[in-house]
């Protein structure tokens, strides 16, 4: 296992989640969700120009639960974040199973802290697309120890925007980093390394299957243009062990990160 994480910068293990799980998740997304207001005050969330990240609503969310919603379409969400796993009994149950931590150990994480959550939509029809980034600009450690668990919750195909990932690119730097200064926010070039011109890997799997991602791999996903939605449920990890960046966009002072217990 580990040496295909260490080769490709992703791995991917079906039947992770059972289907009771699954469903437990969209039920309670769907109910948080139906509370949203889709109003004036909204926040409409885009990987292009990241205008949401300059705003106190999603400064401040890192230890709340927040609701963004589709620059195509304003009324659609587009993720439910970012602390979920700590806030909602639902989320946090899923989140902190047993099978969870065995694996964020056995890929060397030697104190795991769960640093954010989102449930993404990617709407029929509108679920827009995710740029090429690295979780390591957006949740910076030194050394960089972030890693992603992503869990479908839909089948997940090139049609309705699956993970596209750059295999075995986490080799490489850094590209950027994403820094918090005061009541805002920046995105620096750290490298100008161009992304390696290696043809991306669809990553198709079936409801419940795990992806997880190494904090330096490269990747994306397209726009759902599909009549079928492609839900999804993402967890960062970090080690406890490292540095974590005083400069990030998601900082906790008063509401410290907590491991699987």
């Amino acid at each position: 296992m580990n040496a295909d994480y260490e080769r490709d910068g992703f791995l991917v293990l079906p039947n992770f989640l059972s289907a009771a799980d699954c469903d437990a998740l969209q039920a309670r997304a769907a109910e948080l969700g139906g509370g949203a207001d889709p109003g004036s005050a909204r926040t409409l969330f885009s990987t292009r120009d990241q205008g949401h990240a300059r705003n106190r609503y999603f400064l401040d969310s890192g230890g709340t639960i927040r609701f963004f919603f589709e620059e195509e379409a304003p009324e659609q969400l587009n993720k439910i974040g970012h602390a979920l796993h700590d806030l909602d009994p639902v989320f946090d149950r899923v989140s902190r199973q047993p099978e969870f931590a065995a694996l964020a150990h056995g890929l060397g994480l030697v104190e795991p802290l769960l640093v954010q959550s989102m449930y993404i939509f990617k709407q029929p029809g509108i679920g827009g697309e995710v740029d090429w980034h690295q979780d390591a600009t957006f949740l910076h450690t030194t050394p960089v120890t972030v890693t992603g668990f992503w869990v479908a919750l839909d089948d997940a195909d090139r049609d309705n925007g699956c993970l596209l990932a750059l295999a075995g690119a986490h080799r490489g730097a850094l590209r950027q980093r994403f820094r918090r200064i005061g009541e805002t926010t920046v995105m620096e070039d750290v490298d100008p390394t161009p992304w390696p011109e290696i043809e991306p890997t669809p990553i198709e799997v079936r409801r419940g299957t795990l992806v997880v991602l190494h904090g330096l791999l490269p990747h994306a996903s397209s726009a759902n243009r599909s009549s079928r939605p492609r839900h999804a449920y993402v967890l960062h990890l970090i080690d406890g062990h490292a540095a974590y960046s005083a400069d990030n966009w998601l900082q906790r002072p008063d509401f410290p990160l907590r491991g699987f217990s």
